[in-house]
C-alpha cells in the first residue's frame, strides 16, 4: 500500500483514539493530523499527475474512516425509527457530509498553499476548518458532533479555559498545534535535504510548540486544582426507568410507565427535594397542551407533588398545540378536524401551583425530527402526504427559555440532542438558569459509545457555564456533574436507578456564557477572505489564458 494512504490511516487512527469515550487520550488530538499533513504535502512535491483529485481522496478517506468509527452509533438511532434502507440513506448526512466539509478544507487549504506563503495557507487551514464547524452547526444538515473541541470531554483538567472560549477554543489549540509540529517536521525535512543549519529556527518552533501545549494545560490545571463552588445546595431527584424504546424486553401502558416514575421518585426524594427530572417522553402520549392540567397525568404528578411541596417535576413529553390557519411552517393540516396542529418533543415543568411551563425543543435532529431545508423540498409535500408523510416535523422555539420552579429556580431544559449546542444552552444560561437539567432517551442507540460521547459532551456545557448538569437518561446512563465538569455520580446503562445529589446553584455569568462563540467570527471571516482569493486566481489563471 502506498505511503500516503498509510499516513491518512494512522491519522483516522490517533483521531479516533483520542475521541471519546476513550479516557485519557484526547491529547493526541494535538497532533493527530501531522501523518496526513505529512502525506498531503508529499503528494503535492511528488510528480503525480492530478495532484488535487489524490488530495481530495486521501484527506476524504481518513476523515470518513474517523467519522464512521466515532459515529457509527448513528445508524442504530436511525433505524429504531425508520426501515433500515432510508436509516442507511440518511447517516450519510454525519457520515458522508461531515467527512466531505472536513476533506473540503484541507483540499482548500492546499491550493491556497501553492499560492501563497506558508504561514498564510496554515492561517487558511484555521479559517476553513472552524468555517466547516460553525457551518454544520448552524444549517439544516446541522450535525456538529465532530467539532474538535469536544474531543476534550473526557478531560476536563486539561480545559478549564472553556469557560472564555467554548469548544472552539478547543479546535483552534487543536489546529495551532498540528500546524506547529507540522512546521517543525517540514523545517527538519529542509534542514536535512538541503543541508543548511536551521538550528535556531527548530529550536524556536520546538519552543512555540511546547508552550502552545503546556501553557493552557498548566493554566487549567491550576484552575481546576483550585476552583471552589459557591455554596448554594438545591436538592435533586434524577430519574431513570429504564424503559425499552423498542418495546422488546417490557412494555407499559401511559399510566403505568407514569406511575413506575413516580414510584422512583418516591424512593429518593426527600421534605427539601426542590427538583424532580424526569426524561426525554417520560410522559407518553400526545398531550394537548391547552388541555394538558385535565390529562391523568398531570394529576397524577400534582398528587405526588402533595408529599413534596416545594418540589418541581422536569419531565420530557410529547405535546400539541391547534391553531385555526398555519401559524407556523412545520404546522400540518387535520382534515378530520379541520384545523392546524404542530406537535412537539417538549420538556414541562409541574409544581404544587396552577402554573404548568413547557419548553419546545429546538435542535431538531435532521431527517428524523425535522425535514431540512422545507421551502426547497415544499415541492415533495404532495408525494409525502400521499404516503402518510410531512415536511413538517415536529415544532420547535425560536429563542431558548428556562423552567422555573415556583420558588425563582431557574433550569435550562436541555432536550437529548441540544446538549451538544453550547451557545444555545448558554443563552438559556445567561437569562437566569442556576443548572442545567438534561433529559433524553439513549435507549434508541443501543450499547454502543455514542451514550457514553452523549454523556462526556454534557461535562463541556458545566465547564462553560459554570452550572451543575442533572442528567436524565431514560435508559442510561443519568448523572450529575458539577461546575468543573467532573461525574460526580452516574448510574449504570439499561438499569433501572435514582440518584440524588445536592447540587450547587450558580448565578454568575461566564464570559463564554455571555459572549458564546464570539470566537469563530474571525476565522469565518478568514475562511470566506480565502475562498475570494481562490476564485480570484482562478479567474485570474483563465483571463490570462483567453
Amino acid at each position: 500500500m502506498k505511503r500516503h494512504i498509510w499516513l491518512a490511516l494512522f491519522s483516522a487512527f490517533l483521531l479516533w483514539f483520542a475521541w471519546p469515550p476513550i479516557p485519557y487520550t484526547s491529547p493526541f488530538l494535538l497532533v493527530a493530523f501531522l501523518p496526513l499533513m505529512i502525506a498531503l504535502e508529499e503528494i503535492e512535491q511528488s510528480d503525480r499527475k492530478k495532484k488535487g483529485k489524490l488530495i481530495f481522496l486521501t484527506a476524504g478517506l481518513c476523515f470518513l474512516i474517523w467519522n464512521t468509527a466515532s459515529i457509527y452509533w448513528v445508524f442504530n438511532s436511525l433505524n429504531a425509527v425508520m426501515p433500515t434502507f432510508a436509516a442507511v440513506l440518511l447517516s450519510f448526512i454525519p457520515f458522508g457530509l461531515g467527512a466531505f466539509l472536513m476533506t473540503l478544507s484541507f483540499w482548500l487549504y492546499r491550493k491556497v498553499a501553492r499560492k501563497t506563503k506558508p504561514w498564510m495557507a496554515d492561517v487558511s487551514l484555521i479559517g476553513f476548518w472552524i468555517s466547516y464547524e460553525y457551518l454544520h452547526q448552524t444549517w439544516d444538515l446541522k450535525f456538529p458532533w465532530m467539532t474538535l473541541g469536544n474531543g476534550f470531554a473526557t478531560t476536563p483538567q486539561l480545559i478549564q479555559w472553556y469557560e472564555y472560549t467554548g469548544v472552539y477554543g478547543g479546535t483552534f489549540w487543536i489546529l495551532v498545534s498540528n500546524i506547529l509540529i507540522f512546521r517543525l517536521w517540514m523545517n527538519l525535512q529542509t534542514q536535512k535535504s538541503t543541508g543548511v543549519d536551521r538550528k535556531k529556527y527548530t529550536i524556536g518552533l520546538f519552543s512555540a510548540f511546547a508552550l502552545w501545549i503546556f501553557v493552557p494545560i498548566t493554566i487549567s490545571v491550576l484552575v481546576y486544582s483550585t476552583y471552589v463552588e459557591d455554596v448554594n445546595p438545591s436538592n435533586v431527584v434524577v430519574v431513570q426507568p429504564n424503559i425499552d424504546p423498542y418495546g422488546k424486553n417490557f412494555v407499559f401502558t401511559p399510566q403505568q410507565q407514569t406511575q413506575k416514575l413516580i414510584q422512583l421518585s418516591e424512593e429518593k426524594g426527600q421534605v427539601n427535594t426542590e427538583f424532580f427530572i424526569w426524561p426525554e417522553t417520560a410522559l407518553v402520549g400526545l398531550q394537548d397542551e391547552n388541555t394538558f392540567r385535565f390529562s391523568p397525568a398531570y394529576k397524577a404528578v400534582q398528587n405526588m407533588l402533595d408529599s413534596f411541596r416545594n418540589a418541581t417535576v422536569i419531565t420530557g413529553a410529547e405535546t400539541y398545540l391547534t391553531y385555526q390557519y398555519q401559524k407556523t411552517p412545520t404546522a400540518r393540516f387535520s382534515k378530520e378536524n379541520n384545523f392546524w396542529w404542530d406537535s412537539f418533543n417538549a420538556a414541562v415543568a409541574i409544581d404544587n401551583t396552577s402554573k404548568l411551563q413547557f419548553y419546545h425543543k429546538s435542535k431538531l435532529v435532521p431527517g428524523v425530527e425535522k425535514m431540512p431545508f422545507p421551502i426547497v423540498l415544499r415541492v415533495l409535500n404532495p408525494l409525502l402526504e400521499k404516503f402518510g408523510g410531512t415536511t413538517g416535523g415536529y415544532g420547535s422555539q425560536k429563542e431558548p427559555s428556562n423552567l422555573y420552579a415556583s420558588s425563582g429556580i431557574g433550569a435550562v431544559p436541555v432536550v437529548c440532542y441540544e446538549s451538544i449546542w453550547g451557545d444555545w444552552i448558554a443563552r438559556s444560561v445567561e437569562k437566569g438558569a442556576q443548572f442545567i437539567a438534561i433529559i433524553t432517551n439513549d435507549g434508541w442507540w443501543g450499547n454502543t459509545s455514542g451514550k457514553d460521547q452523549h454523556l462526556d459532551y454534557a461535562t463541556l456545557r458545566a465547564i462553560e457555564n459554570r452550572r451543575w448538569v442533572a442528567r436524565s437518561a431514560n435508559t442510561g446512563i443519568s448523572a450529575f456533574i458539577n461546575e468543573r465538569g467532573d461525574i460526580v455520580q452516574k448510574t449504570s446503562w439499561w438499569k433501572e436507578a435514582v440518584i440524588k445529589q445536592d447540587i450547587n446553584l450558580n448565578s454568575e455569568i461566564t464570559f463564554y456564557t455571555a459572549h458564546p462563540d464570539v470566537i469563530v467570527y474571525p476565522f469565518i471571516l478568514i475562511g470566506s477572505l480565502g475562498i475570494l482569493y481562490l476564485i480570484f486566481i482562478g479567474f485570474k489563471k483563465k483571463k490570462e489564458t483567453v
